[in-house]
C-alpha cells in the first residue's frame, strides 16, 4: 500500500489549497515544504507588496489632502515603522498557512526538500514516501536576464526587497511590468528616488489606453521612466550600482531591483527520475493539469504549463487550479482549466485591471464584428466627489452583446474586475449588467454605463423613435 493517497510538493497558495481539499475529503495527505509555509505570496509577494503599497497610499493621501481643504505637513516617513507594518501584515495572515493548522487537518507536513526518485516515490528528510497521486506546486522565482556583470553585483528581487533595513536613496528598477511599476510607485511615494528601465514599453501587456493614465500618475509621483532601453552591462558604482545602456547612457543608483518576470522552480525536483516531462516554461500538462508522461502526477500554480496555454503567475489562479485538480484527480471528472475569464490587476494608483483578452489580442486573433464600449470615470459621480475621477472602463463585446474582454484603469479597478470575470466566465450578455440595479453612488456604476453603451444606438435608432411615436397615440 502507498504511504499516502496524495503527496503535494510546495506549501504555497496552490499546494495548500490542494492539501486542504484532499485532507478535507478524508484522504491521507503529505505536504512537503523546504522553505516558509505560505510560499511567495505570503512571504515575498502579494502580502508584503500590498502592505507597502498601503503605506505609500497613506503618504500620498496626506500630500493630496490640501485639495479637500485639509492642510497637512509633508509626511515624515519612518522606514522602520513601514517595515513593521509589512511584517505585521505577514504575521497576521501566516496562521492560515501554518504547519500547525494543516497538521490539525490531518496533513503530514514534512519540512524538507523533496524530489522524485521514481514514478511513484518521493524522497525527503532522508526517507522515501510512496504515493497514489502527487501534485507539484513548487512555484516560481524571479528571472535574471543575461546581462553581463549582473551576477557580480548585489541586486534585489522580490525575495530580498522587503528586508532592506534602510530606505533606498535611489532605487533603479529593471522591468516595467506589474511588480516593477507597483514597487516604483510605492518607493517613490515613500521618499525614494526611483528610475524604471524597460526594454520595450511599461505595461506592455495591457491596453495602451489604460497605460497612459498610469504613466502620467507615475511621473507625477516622481518616477523616472526610461523605455526602449537595451541594457548592455551592469556594474558596481562605488557602494551602489550602474546600468550601462546600449546607447551609452549610464543610470546609477543605490539599489537595483530586477523585476523582469518569473521562471518555474524546476531544479532539484528529480523530474527525470519521476518520468515527468517539462520545459523551461514548466511541467508539461494537459488541460486537466495532469502530467503528459506520468499519469499519477499533476501540477498546479506557477509551475504548471498546460498544453496550449502556458504558465501564468497569479495567486488567484492557484485556487482555480486546485479546483480543477480536485475534480479531475479526486473524482475523475473531465475538468479542464480555462483562462478565458482570467483577471489580472496591477495594484498601482490608478489600478489597471484586465479580464480576458485585450482589444488588440482579439483583433490579432481575427475576431470580427467586435463592439468597443467606453465609459470615462470622469462621468462617475462617486469618483468625482472623491476627486479621483481619472480613468476608463473599456469593454469588448461580440455582435450578440456577449462580453469577451474588459480593460479598466482607475481607482478600484481590481474590484470591478470581479464583475467582468463572472460575466465572461458564465457567458452572460451585457444586458445582465446594463439592467442591474446598482447602489448609487459607487464606482461600479461605470461598469454598468459602459455595458449600456452597447444598447444605446439601438434605443435611439430611427426605427425605435418611430415605434415610440406610434405608441404615444395610445389612449
Amino acid at each position: 500500500m502507498p504511504d499516502f493517497d496524495v503527496a503535494v510538493i510546495g506549501a504555497g497558495a496552490a499546494g495548500l489549497s490542494v492539501a486542504a481539499i484532499s485532507a478535507g475529503l478524508g484522504l491521507k495527505v503529505a505536504l512537503f515544504e523546504r522553505g516558509r509555509m505560505g510560499g511567495d505570496c505570503l512571504n515575498t509577494g502579494c502580502v508584503p507588496s500590498k502592505a507597502l503599497l498601503a503605506a505609500a497610499l497613506a503618504a500620498a493621501a496626506a500630500r493630496r489632502a490640501g485639495r479637500f481643504g485639509v492642510r497637512l505637513p509633508e509626511p515624515d516617513i519612518d522606514w522602520a515603522g513601514v517595515r513593521a507594518h509589512v511584517t505585521g501584515a505577514i504575521a497576521a495572515i501566516a496562521p492560515n498557512d501554518s504547519e500547525e493548522r494543516f497538521t490539525a487537518m490531518g496533513v503530514t507536513v514534512v519540512r524538507a526538500h523533496a524530489r522524485f526518485v521514481g514514478p511513484r516515490t518521493i524522497e525527503a528528510a532522508g526517507r522515501r514516501f510512496t504515493f497514489r497521486r502527487a501534485v507539484i506546486a513548487a512555484g516560481s522565482a524571479a528571472a535574471a536576464p543575461p546581462i553581463p556583470g549582473l551576477a557580480d553585483i548585489p541586486y534585489l528581487t522580490n525575495e530580498s526587497l522587503f528586508h532592506l533595513p534602510e530606505r533606498p536613496e535611489h532605487l533603479v528598477i529593471l522591468g516595467g511590468g506589474p511588480i516593477g511599476l507597483e514597487m516604483a510607485q510605492a518607493h517613490a511615494r515613500l521618499g525614494c528616488r526611483v528610475t524604471v528601465v524597460e526594454r520595450a514599453a511599461i505595461g506592455a501587456r495591457e491596453d495602451p489606453e489604460c497605460v497612459a493614465p498610469l504613466r502620467e500618475a507615475l511621473e507625477a509621483d516622481g518616477v523616472a521612466i526610461v523605455e526602449a532601453a537595451e541594457v548592455a552591462a551592469a556594474d558596481r558604482d562605488g557602494p551602489g550600482i550602474a546600468l550601462r545602456l546600449a546607447d551609452g547612457t549610464c543610470i546609477a543608483g543605490s539599489h537595483l531591483l530586477v523585476a523582469v518576470g518569473r521562471v518555474p522552480r524546476l531544479g532539484g525536483l528529480g523530474l527525470e527520475e519521476g518520468g515527468i516531462a517539462h520545459s523551461p516554461a514548466g511541467i508539461a500538462t494537459d488541460r486537466g493539469l495532469r502530467s503528459v508522461t506520468n499519469r499519477r502526477v499533476w501540477a498546479a500554480g506557477d509551475i504548471a504549463a498546460p498544453e496550449g496555454l502556458g504558465p501564468r503567475a497569479f495567486t488567484h489562479l492557484c485556487s482555480q487550479h486546485a479546483g480543477v485538480i480536485a475534480r479531475a484527480m479526486l473524482f475523475g471528472l473531465p475538468a479542464k482549466v480555462s483562462y478565458d475569464a482570467l483577471p489580472r490587476v496591477t495594484y498601482t494608483d490608478p489600478e489597471i485591471a484586465q479580464v480576458g483578452p485585450t482589444e488588440a489580442e482579439l483583433r490579432a486573433a481575427g475576431r470580427s464584428g467586435l463592439s468597443t464600449l467606453r465609459w470615462p470615470l470622469a462621468e462617475n459621480d462617486r469618483l468625482v466627489a472623491e476627486g479621483r475621477a481619472e480613468g476608463l472602463v473599456k469593454l469588448i463585446a461580440d455582435a450578440k452583446g456577449r462580453l469577451l474582454g474588459a480593460s479598466v484603469v482607475g481607482p478600484g479597478a481590481g474590484d470591478m474586475a470581479g464583475v467582468f470575470a463572472l460575466m465572461i466566465g458564465q457567458r452572460l450578455p451585457l444586458s445582465a449588467l446594463a439592467g442591474a440595479v446598482l447602489p448609487y453612488p459607487t464606482a461600479q456604476e461605470a461598469a454598468k454605463r459602459a455595458a449600456g453603451e452597447f444598447y444605446t444606438p439601438r434605443l435611439l435608432s430611427p426605427v425605435t423613435k418611430r415605434i415610440v411615436g406610434l405608441l404615444k397615440r395610445r389612449p
